[in-house]
């Protein structure tokens, strides 16, 4: 067994990567028939580094639209999410204010809780409201990707030790192909990102390259 003070959980470990293919992780899903982009908050919430939960993610933004190109040139479908909470917060629990305090600045309705202009969002590009981390959870995301055949998720957005992963997470559970381009999901922590990127990528979903994802799209265009 490996001394567990000396683990470094990164993409660039090898012996950490086949420990973990020794214990049965880290299969491929490769892609399936019809890839959908997930967008995932990527509003002011997130993205402002002066708001409660922001960060500077303008190089995810800058490599999101490398994906969001692609797959629009594929006439792929893209999907965007928020998180957002009536003013009351009575459709938000108790628990989830004490644990998550920052939920009571996702107001509905607010400029905050809006996709950022920079993805241009488009008309036909369903905007997913989600009321906990995963997009698939209490949302009608499912019914959505069944709708237009999609059986494949290209998880892009932040924040990959939250949303990222639990969607992920919630992705594989449901039988979805699941794809986390590195380069196009980040987080307010360098360190939670490095770690969350290795676990998503042992776990629930195939973390490859953002030129891959561009590829694969291009293969369909």
């Amino acid at each position: 067994m490996t001394d567990q003070t000396e683990v470094v959980h990164s993409l660039d470990n090898d012996e950490l990567i086949e420990l973990y293919r020794a214990a049965g992780f880290g299969g491929r899903v490769g892609w399936g028939r019809k890839a959908a982009v997930l967008v995932i908050d990527m509003a002011g919430t997130w993205t402002e580094p002066e708001a409660m939960i922001g960060s500077d993610l303008r190089g995810v933004t800058a490599e999101i639209k490398r994906v969001l190109d692609a797959a629009r040139a594929a006439e792929a479908p893209v999907i965007f999410t928020t998180m957002a909470y009536d003013p009351s917060f009575s459709d938000v629990t108790k628990v989830s204010r004490l644990k998550t305090p920052h939920a009571e600045k996702m107001i509905r309705g607010q400029a905050s809780a809006q996709v950022i202009p920079e993805l241009e969002r488009r008309p036909d590009e369903a905007l997913i409201e989600k009321p906990r981390a995963s997009a698939f959870r209490n949302t009608n995301l499912v019914s959505v990707l069944v709708d237009q055949g999609v059986d494949t998720v290209v998880i892009v957005g932040c924040s990959t030790s939250g949303c990222i992963r639990s969607t992920a997470e919630s992705a594989v559970d449901l039988g979805f192909h699941a794809l986390v381009p590195r380069e196009a999901v980040g987080d307010r922590s360098a360190s939670a990102h490095v770690a969350n990127l290795f676990d998503i990528d042992q776990r629930y979903a195939d973390v490859v390259g953002v030129d891959d994802v561009i590829a694969h799209f291009a293969e369909r265009d």
